[in-house]
C-alpha cells in the first residue's frame, strides 16, 4: 500500500527535470484547457440555442391552438353578425335582442384580447394576401367595393382572408350602357 506522500513523489518523478520539457508540458495542458474551454462554450451556445428553439416552438405550438379554436368560432361571429344586421324593427328593442348584442361584443372582446384582428378591407386597395376576391363589380378598379364575408388575422397571421368583391374600373353607368 502506498501513502499520498509517495503518491506524490512518483507523479512529481515522472515531470521532466528541464525547463524546456516543462515549458512545452504547460503549453500542451494550456492547449487542453482552451479546447476544453471551446468545447465548453459551444456546449453552452448549443444549449442557449435549444432552449430559446424550445421557447419559440412552445410559443408557436399555443398560437397554433388558438388560431384553431378561433377558426372554429369566426362562423358563430358570422352567424351572430347577420342575425344582428336582419333583426326587424319591431323587435329591435326587446332586451333578448341586447341580450344577443351583449353575448356578441363578448365574442368580439374575447377575439381580441388573444391578438384577433378584423382585417380592415372596405374601401381598400386589393391585397390577396389579405383578401379574397370572389367577383367583381362596377368601381374603383382594384378597390374592394364590398365585404362579402369577414377576415381576421391573428397578430401579423392572416387566419380567413376577407372574402370582397373587387371593382372593375367601370361605373354602373358604364354596365347599363353595355348590357
Amino acid at each position: 500500500m502506498t501513502t499520498d506522500n509517495e503518491e506524490n513523489t512518483t507523479t512529481t518523478d515522472e515531470l521532466p527535470n528541464n525547463v524546456e520539457s516543462l515549458k512545452s508540458l504547460l503549453d500542451e495542458e494550456r492547449q487542453k484547457a482552451q479546447s476544453f474551454m471551446a468545447s465548453w462554450q459551444r456546449a453552452a451556445a448549443d444549449f442557449q440555442n435549444y432552449k430559446r428553439r424550445v421557447e419559440e416552438e412552445r410559443s408557436e405550438t399555443a398560437r397554433f391552438a388558438s388560431a384553431a379554436l378561433t377558426i372554429n368560432l369566426l362562423p358563430l361571429i358570422d352567424d351572430l353578425d347577420l342575425a344582428l344586421m336582419n333583426v326587424d324593427t319591431h323587435l329591435a328593442g326587446l332586451t333578448w335582442v341586447d341580450g344577443i348584442r351583449l353575448i356578441h361584443r363578448k365574442f368580439q372582446a374575447v377575439l381580441e384580447m388573444t391578438g384577433v384582428q378584423e382585417i380592415d378591407a372596405d374601401g381598400e386597395t386589393f391585397d390577396p394576401s389579405l383578401h379574397e376576391a370572389v367577383s367583381q363589380g362596377p368601381g374603383e378598379e382594384n378597390k374592394v367595393i364590398a365585404v362579402v364575408q369577414k377576415g381576421y388575422k391573428l397578430g401579423d397571421r392572416v387566419i380567413r382572408p376577407a372574402m370582397v368583391v373587387v371593382g372593375d374600373g367601370t361605373t354602373k353607368d358604364t354596365k347599363e350602357h353595355q348590357g
